[in-house]
């Protein structure tokens, strides 16, 4: 893992203010990650950063230590810290530093258990309280990185700690805790929208006999965005030409709120009624907009029917098998993605009542029928949320790669965070996209809501939206905002009368920035190049020797960035 803080960037953010641009120095942001055990802990990230010997070449210099803590070189060298004393959870080693509350921090380090497994946490004490960094799962015999991040409310003086849930030794090694400013955070941003969301599109214009056009002046116009973002809708929609309008306007993705559920299309035993289903899909085809497959089943003890919870185990197989081959069929090749389990992560009802792999074979069954659909695995708070435990990045990946170890080689899966946030951590949601991205599967933010007000809701949603759609891993964003007369689950983008609310505004504003947009004249071999972000664009061609211009559409994307249009 080369560090890329190691070689001299300069990024360049420009604000405009009173006219002069501002350039800002700042260290890129390093976004690569481990989530293998290592016989051997890697570098720590930007050297340190902050941490005094983040190494410890230096015994423990720079750090306290809560109890019996050590230093001690392995056979091969390398040089760590041992917490030996574990009476209470966070008797390890600590270290002050000055952090600031308007910056963005970013924060590793490498965990080792000397037996067993533990699970770790690091723990920074601030002025206003405590602060988890982030966490992970720690094995013998093999170095593990925690990745993560945080903001504090005051500045001042910290200390770094970390806690566990053993009393065994807890090794400790190559620390690192990087700050960046908001607009150092931002750049990170522009660059990454810039390399992976944008190309160089090339469009040549020929006369009618098929000679190059020079000179022809060219207006490119965006008319649908490439990037998949998108808003869950209800069955609200079916009659209601305004929200119809209102939603078809700016989407390219949807998910049915409840509608695709079991509990919606089964919910007495024996009687199927997919109506309303079908009749969204039919909205969502004939508006173009694509559709994530929500969900065969819900793993949520919950969400079951009476009838189901009340089957034996021979009887529910039979309801599952049948469930399967009745809905994943219907709908093979007009949903893109199922969320196959919901919520596997947290819940268990057909673990419980099926076995331990009860999961990974229903995943199974789903490929069978539809090996082109890609199954995801769909759970909450494992960005959004670093007090719940069972959600951990840790406990997601070994879930996710249960069931992915079960599945033929070429099953595609896809990694689901729902993103439900209330106040939003954005450097640890964004180290933990860091750390799901070394799958190479797809990640989707598929249900992203802010609890909230108007005055705090679209400011955190901006910040959410902007975190998920400059990352490099993420595929797709869908919000949880369907709108019903009785109103939303969090968050309404709009009124009854499909006027926005500030973070419907936010929204459009947003899809504005995103779109991108180009005029320029041809040059000699009758061609002009235009940085656009993937999509479908109008291509408006005008030339003297014509009194009424050519209008054609094409579609942007990495596969198809040159295009030859005719100006008649």
């Amino acid at each position: 893992m080369t560090a890329p803080w190691e070689k001299a960037v300069l990024f360049l953010l420009v604000a405009i203010l009173g006219g002069q641009a501002i350039v800002v120095n700042s260290v890129p942001y390093d976004y690569s990650a481990s989530t293998e055990c290592l016989a051997q802990p890697l570098k720590p990230q930007y050297g340190g950063g902050m941490i005094v010997n983040p190494q410890f070449d230096k015994d423990l210099d720079g750090w306290v230590s809560f109890g019996k803590d050590i230093h001690r070189v392995s056979k091969s060298g390398n040089k760590y810290a041992v917490a030996l004393d574990k009476s209470t959870p966070h008797h390890s080693i600590s270290q002050k530093v000055k952090l600031e509350k308007d910056k963005m921090y970013t924060f590793s380090a490498w965990f080792q258990a000397d037996k067993g497994t533990a699970d770790v946490r690091a723990a920074v004490k601030t002025p206003d309280g405590f602060v988890i960094a982030g966490q992970i799962g720690v094995n013998a015999s093999c170095w593990s990185m925690l990745k993560g991040g945080l903001t504090v409310k005051t500045s001042g003086e910290a200390d770094i700690f970390f806690e566990s849930n053993t009393t065994s030794e807890i090794w400790i090694d190559n620390v690192s805790l990087q700050g960046f400013t908001k607009e150092e955070w931002r750049s990170h941003h522009n660059d990454t929208v810039h390399k992976e969301r944008k190309l160089t599109a090339k469009i040549k214009v020929s006369d009618k006999k098929g000679k190059p056009l020079a000179g022809a002046n060219i207006t490119v116009t965006p008319l649908r965005m490439g990037f998949p973002f998108g808003n869950a809708i209800s069955q609200h929609i079916l009659k209601n030409p305004a929200y119809q309008k209102w939603f078809a306007s700016r989407f390219t993705h949807t998910t049915f709120e409840n509608e695709m559920k079991w509990y919606s299309t089964e919910y007495t035993e024996g009687h199927e009624d997919y109506t309303v289903a079908d009749d969204m899909l039919e909205f969502a085809n004939k508006s173009g907009v694509h559709v994530r497959g929500h969900n065969v089943f819900w793993n949520d003890q919950s969400a079951q029917m009476k009838w189901v919870e009340k089957l034996t185990k021979e009887e529910l197989q039979k309801a599952v098998t049948k469930r399967i081959k009745s809905v994943v069929p219907r709908y093979k090749g007009r949903v893109i993605h199922w969320d196959v389990n919901n919520e596997n992560v947290h819940f268990n009802f057909y673990e419980t009542k099926l076995g331990p792999d009860a999961s990974t074979k229903i995943y199974q069954a789903v490929h069978e029928i539809d090996p082109n659909v890609i199954l995801f695995m769909n759970d909450f708070n494992t960005l959004e949320q670093l007090g719940d435990s069972n959600a951990a990045p840790h406990k997601y990946l070994r879930k996710f790669r249960q069931i992915r170890a079960g599945l033929p080689k070429n099953a595609k899966m896809g990694i689901g965070l729902e993103s439900h946030f209330e106040v939003p951590n954005i450097p640890y949601m964004r180290a933990v996209l860091d750390q799901f991205a070394t799958t190479g599967s797809p990640i989707w933010l598929t249900e992203v809501d802010v609890a909230g007000t108007d005055a705090t809701q679209a400011g955190y949603l901006e910040e959410i939206l902007r975190e998920g759609y400059s990352h490099p891993a993420v595929k797709g964003i869908v919000m949880w905002a369907s709108w019903s007369p009785k109103g939303c689950y969090r968050m309404c983008l709009t009124d009854n009368d499909f006027k926005n609310h500030p973070v419907g505004d936010l929204v459009d504003s947003l899809i504005k920035e995103w779109k991108t947009h180009a005029e320029g004249t041809t040059a000699s071999d009758g061609s002009i190049q235009a940085t656009l972000s993937s999509g479908d664009y109008e291509v408006k061609v005008n030339h003297p020797s014509s009194d009424a211009p050519t209008v054609h559409q094409i579609k942007v994307d990495p596969k198809s960035n040159e295009h030859e249009v005719t100006h008649h």
